[in-house]
């Protein structure tokens, strides 16, 4: 009995897989591609933790801060990495705006750590973990499907 259901899980893993796979190509070509990319993430996160009807709604409102914050500081990361004025600076200047970029990548760690302990009020250890490989598997997967597309 638990291999069948250990079974039924992977596939319905791989179909997700492939369904995201689908939705990825076709939403770059798509002007709502953020939307589609984001949505099956959703799809993925979901299905992945097995949120109970009683933790979905808590843990959405959770994410969702937690995801909006966590992109801003990795704009903020970007947008500092990826000035032009950057290259007509002095030492002094380039420190700087290095130091910036730590104190950025400081506040995502802090930012990791207060949400680790509101995420735990809601879903288990075990499931905060398979978030944070979750979001490390789309990520990736994302990642490999617009480099295959170039």
């Amino acid at each position: 009995m638990v291999n069948s259901t250990k079974m039924k899980h992977a596939w319905i893993g791989w179909m997700i897989a492939l369904t995201l796979t689908t939705q990825l190509a076709n939403a770059q070509n798509d002007l709502n591609g953020r939307q589609k990319i984001e949505s099956a993430k959703i799809g993925l996160i979901t299905n992945r933790l097995n949120l109970t009807t009683d933790q979905a709604p808590q843990f959405w409102a959770v994410y969702n801060e937690y995801n909006a914050k966590k992109q801003e500081l990795n704009r903020r990361i970007r947008q500092l990495n990826n000035e032009p004025s950057r290259t007509n600076l002095n030492d002094n200047q380039l420190v700087n705006g290095l130091r910036e970029v730590n104190a950025t990548k400081q506040k995502l760690a802090d930012l990791d750590e207060e949400y680790m302990s509101r995420f735990l009020k809601v879903i288990s250890p075990a499931q905060l973990a398979e978030l944070y490989k979750t979001e490390q598997m789309f990520n990736k997967m994302l990642l490999n499907k617009l480099n295959n597309s170039n």
